[in-house]
């Protein structure tokens, strides 16, 4: 079996996707990186977010995995709007039990208009999916998340 060197891997690529070219790959990866701090400045209101910036330092394939693919190619489609999308993404931290990202996308859902009441109803639907303690859990740490109209 023969092996294959990086270069020689990305020249088979190549092949294989005809015009497709480096460039052509690195624009691509421009326009979802862009995509991607679109959606980001869109659900915090041009706060950023501190953790994916510490990520930049520290981790950057990471965080770029996060602004192009998770952001630029998942959040940035058109098929859901934001709102849907928080809930959604509300409904699935709690169940996990991932409260730090539950808190912070209940605070982006209150910032597009979400109220606490949806946010809450999504947390009675925890106690179906994934129990009561969990439930209890994200009701608790729901308190913990500032209402981002109120200065």
């Amino acid at each position: 079996m023969k092996s294959f060197t990086g270069n020689t891997l990305i020249a088979a690529w190549l092949g294989l996707l005809g015009p497709l070219t480096l460039a052509s790959l690195d624009a691509l990866g421009n326009e979802r990186h862009e995509r991607g701090l679109q959606v980001m400045d869109r659900l915090s209101g041009g706060a950023g977010q501190p953790v994916l910036d510490a990520l930049r330092e520290d981790y950057p394939f990471l965080a770029e995995g996060i602004t192009a693919y998770a952001l630029g190619d998942v959040w940035g489609r058109t098929g859901l709007d934001d709102r849907t999308r928080q809930l959604a993404a509300v409904a699935a931290f709690a169940a996990q039990g991932n409260l730090p990202y539950m808190k912070v996308h209940a605070g982006y859902a209150l910032r597009l208009g979400v109220t606490r009441d949806e946010l809450k109803e999504v947390i009675y639907l925890t106690t179906v999916t994934a129990g009561f303690p969990r439930a209890i859990d994200a009701a608790q740490a729901l308190r913990d998340v500032p209402d981002p109209t109120v200065r």
